[in-house]
C-alpha cells in the first residue's frame, strides 16, 4: 500500500515533525527529531601557533666508491633516457648525474646498501 507523508510544524521546534498517513487516511505516529546540538561556547581554545620547522643538518653519507659510481652510472642512464637517447654529450650526462647523486647523499636521501 502506498503511504503519504504530511509535514506539520510543531511549536518550539525548529525542525518540522513528519507524520505518515496510510491509504485509509489514519495518521501513523510521528517520528521524533534528533536532539539539537549545543551551541559552541565563546571561550573555545585558539589553535596553537605552529612551530617553525628547522632543516636538520646531516652529514654526507660515507659510501664505498664502487657504490657511488653505480649510483652515478644509473642516474646518467636515466638522464639520457629522459632526453630520448638522442645524440648528446655522455660526459655532460655523467657530470650532471654526479652532481645530483652528491646532493642526494649530502641530504641523507641516499645511503649505503647492505647485502
Amino acid at each position: 500500500m502506498a503511504e503519504a507523508k504530511k509535514v506539520s510544524k510543531t511549536s518550539g521546534s525548529k525542525r518540522p515533525a513528519v507524520t505518515a498517513t496510510t491509504a485509509a487516511g489514519k495518521a501513523a505516529p510521528a517520528k521524533k527529531a534528533p536532539p539539537a546540538k549545543p551551541a559552541a561556547t565563546s571561550k573555545a581554545k585558539a589553535p596553537a601557533a605552529a612551530k617553525p620547522v628547522r632543516a636538520k643538518a646531516t652529514k654526507p653519507a660515507v659510501i664505498p666508491l664502487e657504490q657511488r659510481r653505480n649510483y652515478v652510472e644509473v642516474a646518467a642512464y636515466y638522464i639520457a633516457a629522459a632526453r630520448g637517447f638522442t645524440p648528446g654529450d655522455p660526459l655532460q650526462d655523467w657530470i650532471q648525474a654526479e652532481t645530483e647523486i652528491d646532493r642526494l647523499l649530502k641530504e641523507g636521501r641516499l645511503g649505503v646498501l647492505t647485502p
